[in-house]
């Protein structure tokens, strides 16, 4: 199928005020926007603006309070606890990183609680806001069961993201952005719209079987096993039930859970040591890895990160592509909400 193309501070502007549009302060809808075309520049499409429709939608049923007034609950030393109350979730975890960052510039360390947040798209967008202020940043987000536990025919745990910048010198931050699951939901919502087979491993259907039909899944399977699905309950220990609003054991009760939760951490890298020395010998890693023998099928080796700026600086300047149906939720929302739909390239 053949996608069309738009540059990237215009798709940018056109999800800022569509957001705006459906409620949500313009300065807020700015961060949202900024944070789904960070995804589509990165090649992380199924987190970008192919989201804003359900969005939009969860707006409607209340389930997203756009303008949903933070509270501050806590702040003692490295920890602080940010109630959400619901608000779009870039715009809390960008606020819990902010946090995480000034509690880490007076101790060193910064850690904040968010909980009731709603979906944060790329959570590796907040990590490196750490990274921007020389910190390293780690993100993690917790939702309601997504992915299967190993030997289940159901969804036990979730789909939880972990993030983790590391600044560099001269080398671009270091960005580890991943799901617990084999793949993101994003990607099977992607693949059942455009009607694409999916690889065997990444979802099972309502029998608890693989499945390569997208829209036959039920649930997702976890990354490494065990592993995956370990790492996923921890992180809901770590960002659910520190923010007294646990989502798994309600919901497998059948009982009502509300929002999500997220982790934002700040490591001030400066209290080790000279940060340049540092920086270097991140640059010094980085560039060791590439130097390294390459397998015969392979075309070079990346370090985490490589892969998602090499795309941006190439949807820089060719524009971000998408698919004709995107497109067309995108500007029939934009006509309900009577915003100016920018031009295509």
């Amino acid at each position: 199928m053949s996608k069309l193309r738009i540059a990237a501070p215009s798709l940018q502007a056109f999800a800022r005020d569509i957001l705006a549009a459906a409620g949500t302060p313009r300065q807020d809808a700015a961060v949202w926007a900024e944070t789904l075309v960070f995804a589509n520049l990165r090649g992380v499409d199924s987190h970008g603006v192919i989201r804003i429709p359900r969005y939009l939608d969860q707006i409607a049923a209340g389930d997203i309070r756009p303008a949903a007034e933070m509270r501050l609950l806590k702040a003692a030393g490295a920890i602080a606890l940010l109630d959400a109350a619901g608000a779009p979730g870039p715009v809390a975890m960008k606020r819990a990183m902010e946090e995480a960052i000034a509690a880490a510039k007076r101790v060193h360390v910064g850690w904040c609680v968010a909980r009731n947040i709603t979906h944060a798209g790329a959570v590796g967008h907040f990590a490196l806001q750490a990274a921007a202020q020389g910190m390293a940043g780690l993100v993690m987000t917790a939702s309601i069961p997504l992915m299967a536990w190993p030997g289940s025919r159901k969804a036990v745990v979730s789909t939880n993201p972990i993030a983790i910048a590391m600044p560099g010198g001269k080398h671009p931050p270091l960005l580890l952005d991943m799901a617990t699951a084999t793949v993101s939901l994003g990607k099977i919502l992607g693949a059942k719209a455009s009607g694409t087979p999916i690889p065997a491993g990444w979802g099972i259907d309502a029998e608890g079987a693989d499945t390569t039909d997208a829209a036959k899944v039920a649930t997702l399977l976890p990354m490494a096993g065990p592993k995956g699905a370990g790492l996923s309950l921890m992180i809901e220990c770590l960002a659910s039930l520190v923010a007294t609003n646990p989502m798994i054991a309600p919901a497998l009760r059948g009982e009502k859970t509300y929002g999500m939760n997220g982790v934002a951490i700040a490591l001030d890298l400066s209290a080790f040591g000279d940060p340049a020395a540092l920086a270097a010998d991140v640059d010094d890693l980085a560039a060791t890895i590439a130097a390294q023998p390459l397998a015969p099928d392979a075309e070079a080796l990346l370090v985490p990160g490589e892969r998602g700026d090499a795309e941006r600086a190439r949807r820089l300047e060719a524009g971000i592509p998408l698919p004709p149906g995107v497109w067309k939720q995108l500007v029939e929302a934009a006509m309900r909400l009577h915003v100016e739909v920018p031009a295509l390239l």
